[in-house]
């Protein structure tokens, strides 16, 4: 038997040591300790894993972002090196599809500076084995980059970045915490209360019982990735599951093998994630100088970049397919399945236009 404490028992220690911790704190536990947290696990992805993503769904949505970042490209008179960098890029399935297609374009597979920012041993050795042939670079920090333009793919990242929990009592707006009631993980408010000011204006005056999620670490990554296109050139593209505008609302949620799980039941073995606040990335990205675009649903995303036509030539190719192909177009775009509750965000340097995000 294993002297080495499991996650759960190094998180409750931490708690009795130096007392409640914040949520983020505790996500951030739960999701990216070095040695036992969620991330660092065996593959989370797929039917025997905890959750599935839309790159392995189908072919055409790594396809269709290909296309998508070739017309970038070329709208910036085809750079002769940029970095194409992907945030969690998973199983390395979403950067092989696009790459396909992208390195069609002449000239783009020789300016190409591949960059997977991960942190799971395992997902590295499987992006490895789909991407060894574009020489990809793993990197650990948001600055190590070529000195070119920068386009970056973030697909189901910012929801997995740790968030911090405010809930509005009588009193004012209390931090959410994460502590023990007889040796069992419970949540807890701060005693401290936070005044209505320092709370964004949208949400400042909220009637009691409201909850507030900020995640200041997605708008740091923004603020960073933004700052250096800026600089540089380029554009960023995250789909994401989210809302519009900063409000209220708890989405705070954990997964395990597929269905719903308590968040503080198995920290390290479940999945954690919350909605995205994409206004908060908007702003973050415009005061670095980027131009954001008007948020669009993942379904007018993908067939704004041609979904339809896609899955005709596929299925014609493939007839006895043509059900899967059917199936898979819905369950991306359909407004009851992930066309609406995905969101597709891009902030990019002035006088670029991304395609997909004007009518």
């Amino acid at each position: 038997m294993s002297d080495s404490p499991t996650l759960p028992e190094l998180i409750d220690m931490q708690i009795r040591t130096t007392g409640p911790m914040s949520v983020a704190t505790y996500m951030g536990l739960s999701l990216t300790h070095p040695h036992k947290g969620y991330y660092k696990g065996a593959d989370p992805l797929g039917a025997k894993g905890d959750f599935i993503t839309a790159p392995e769904i189908s072919q055409m949505f790594g396809e269709l972002l290909g296309f998508f970042f070739v017309n970038l490209w070329q709208q910036m008179s085809q750079p002769k090196e940029f970095t194409l960098l992907e945030l969690g890029p998973g199983r390395g399935t979403l950067m092989a599809d696009m790459l396909r297609v992208a390195c069609r374009a002449e000239g783009f597979r020789d300016a190409l500076d591949l960059r997977l920012f991960e942190t799971n041993p395992s997902l590295m050795a499987e992006q490895n084995a789909r991407l060894e042939a574009y020489d990809p670079k793993w990197i650990d920090g948001f600055d190590k980059v070529g000195p070119g333009p920068l386009l970056v793919v973030a697909n189901e990242f910012f929801d997995a970045l740790p968030i911090r929990q405010f809930v509005r009592t009588d009193q004012g707006w209390h931090e959410r915490m994460v502590g023990l009631i007889d040796d069992k993980r419970a949540f807890g408010l701060s005693p401290t209360p936070l005044p209505a000011s320092a709370m964004p204006d949208a949400v400042a005056h909220a009637p009691p019982n409201s909850i507030y999620e900020v995640a200041f670490a997605g708008s740091e990554v923004m603020a960073r990735l933004a700052g250096t296109i800026s600089t540089q050139g380029g554009a960023i593209l995250a789909i994401d599951y989210g809302y519009a505008t900063t409000q209220t609302g708890e989405t705070l949620q954990g997964v395990r093998r597929h269905a719903y799980a308590d968040v503080l039941e198995s920290p390290g073995d479940t999945d954690l994630s919350a909605h995205v606040d994409f206004d908060a990335l908007g702003i973050a990205a415009k005061k670095a100088g980027l131009a954001v675009q008007p948020l669009v649903s993942q379904g007018q995303f993908l067939d704004r970049l041609g979904l339809g036509d896609r899955a005709k030539a596929l299925a014609l190719a493939n007839p006895a397919s043509a059900g899967d192909i059917a199936a898979a177009r819905k369950r991306l775009t359909a407004p009851d399945q992930m066309g609406e509750l995905f969101k597709a965000f891009c902030a990019a340097s002035p006088g670029l236009v991304p395609p997909a995000f004007s009518a």
